[in-house]
């Protein structure tokens, strides 16, 4: 109840709350328009959780046992995030375009048909557009690893996702920033 009642700056969501499952808490605020930055704890540290928790509207997620300083450290995090302003629901770049309501992404008015985890990729590019962004905020944001797996996740998503959003087009939108990362954007590196 508190949760609807006032404006706060964070929200911290227990997966077990008793009689409840945190997470459908969580949706009914995000379905009530309450976009209040939410960490879900959970002893279920499982990949699958954590998608879930995030799916439900969750900014971040962090698996019991925790060090309290980590969890300082990101709820900082999330609220330090840019308000969303009225909540976007369209991204554009040039003729790419993205519904994050109803997920579809379309290039030049065509259809480009996206795994989930190829979608997260390009709405992070999108929502970073003509900035560099590094393979470890990568890892961070859109596979939340908060190390380095030592694999080429990254470059295989990434040459998946020019195949799709780039071939066949005049303009290449995705960039590679030799040393740093890639950028989308217009503009070349």
């Amino acid at each position: 109840g508190l949760a609807t009642a006032g404006r706060f700056d964070a929200l911290i969501v227990d997966r077990m709350l008793p009689g409840i499952d945190g997470l459908s808490i969580l949706r009914t605020l995000r379905a009530a328009g309450n976009d209040t930055p939410a960490l879900v704890l959970s002893a279920l540290g499982e990949v699958d959780d954590k998608v879930k928790g995030l799916r439900a509207g969750a900014d971040d997620y962090l698996g019991k046992p925790f060090a309290f300083a980590e969890l300082l450290a990101r709820l900082d995090a999330i609220t330090r995030r840019p308000a969303r302003e009225g909540e976007v629901t369209e991204l554009r770049v040039a003729d790419l375009e993205m519904n994050l309501l109803s997920r579809e992404v379309r290039r030049g008015g065509q259809p480009i048909d996206l795994q989930p985890r190829e979608f997260r990729l390009l709405e992070y590019l999108m929502r970073n557009v003509d900035q560099v962004v590094t393979r470890t905020m990568l890892l961070e944001n859109v596979w939340d690893y908060h190390f380095d797996p030592q694999t080429n996740v990254i470059d295989v998503h990434i040459s998946r996702l020019r195949r799709k959003v780039d071939k066949g087009f005049a303009t290449p939108l995705i960039h590679t920033v030799r040393g740093a990362g890639y950028k989308l954007g217009e503009a070349g590196a």
